[in-house]
């Protein structure tokens, strides 16, 4: 008897455990399956028809095991191989991918984003071609963008050159006309990742002037020749993405799980922490590892990092990226 309990324990304990794989694999059908809703309902209705069917009325009941993890191994093998695409009716402030080419210490960028924006969506549309002196590069710094409960943030790095120029990298969503973000659909196979390669006053003036954000901008301590390893990295990545697009994944191909990587490609990486994940705390692991500011205590740095307002009154005007870090605390260290 208690051998027979132990087993309709074990049994019901990991059928509950599929729970999530169907209702993942489902989820996958229906976003990402046929453009047309009642196939694709059809399609993720019918799989948790037949997955529950099985796990309740098939015996023995590693039959109903096979069945409910075939099922959801092909669509996992389908939904891996869904292609990308850089081809597709984008909205104007994604419509071009930037690319790189490098001649000793001159980089050139084509399609840096230089919008001129009067809302959120009205603007003038401008794709610049800039060239920059890495033997210049001072360093890099961290803006965190934040929209809404502060666990999450959206990360832009930015280098810094000594002739005033900045170079600032986002990594976001590719979005066709029509669509917006959803942190639901960014699980799934629904954006392709773009890098927004971008003048300062356009990528954080617009987030301060007319998306409602708090910006924050940290210094970061890494030495020029480190700075420079992580943004010929980045640029690399951008011109792989011109050639050839890939998926945002919410999770595990994001903002700043992406950030650390081009990180761990150019130097030891450092152990993994929750705060990479509820990236709206990577200030507070950054001081924690000595790569931002401690001169401060942690409040106070964060508080005089807040630009939101400098941002917001030098938009209009020359000399952007030069106002938005008076006083700021830190700075880069020599060369």
């Amino acid at each position: 008897m208690v051998l027979k309990t132990a087993g309709r324990v074990g049994r019901f304990l990991l059928g509950l455990g599929l729970v999530p794989l169907m209702a993942w694999s489902a989820a996958a059908l229906w976003f990402d399956g046929p453009p047309q809703r009642w196939l694709a309902g059809l399609l993720a209705g019918g799989l948790v028809l037949v997955a529950g069917g099985a796990l309740a009325f098939l015996r023995p009941f590693r039959r109903a095991l096979v069945v409910v993890l075939v099922a959801f191994l092909a669509v996992l093998g389908w939904w891996l191989h869904i292609p990308p695409s850089n081809q597709g009716d984008w909205q104007p402030d994604v419509a071009r991918t930037a690319s790189a080419s490098i001649d000793g210490n001159i980089v050139t960028v084509r399609n840096v984003r230089n919008f001129d924006w009067r809302s959120e969506t009205d603007y003038t549309p401008r794709w610049e071609t800039r060239r920059y002196d890495l033997s210049q590069l001072r360093g890099v710094d961290m803006f965190l963008s934040y929209w809404g409960p502060r666990d999450i943030a959206h990360t832009i790095m930015s280098w810094e050159f000594a002739d005033g120029q900045h170079l600032a990298i986002s990594i976001e969503t590719r979005k066709k006309k029509g669509q917006t973000y959803s942190a639901v659909l960014g699980f799934f196979r629904q954006y392709e990742i773009y890098y927004v390669v971008a003048d300062e006053r356009d990528l954080i003036g617009v987030r301060a002037m007319y998306r409602g954000e708090d910006l924050y901008l940290y210094r970061l301590k890494a030495p020029p020749a480190q700075a420079r390893a992580v943004l010929l990295d980045y640029l690399k990545e951008v011109n792989h993405l011109d050639a050839r697009a890939e998926w945002y994944n919410a999770l595990v191909h994001n903002c700043t799980t992406t950030i650390r990587h081009h990180a761990e490609n150019v130097a030891a990486g450092r152990p993994f922490d929750w705060r990479i994940l509820a990236n709206g705390y990577i200030d507070e692991l950054g001081y924690e590892r000595g790569q931002i500011d401690t001169s401060l205590p942690f409040a106070e740095l964060r508080r005089r990092s807040d630009i939101t307002a400098r941002a917001k009154a030098a938009y209009g005007g020359p000399g952007f990226s030069r106002i938005i870090r008076e006083n700021l605390p830190g700075g880069h260290p020599p060369p």
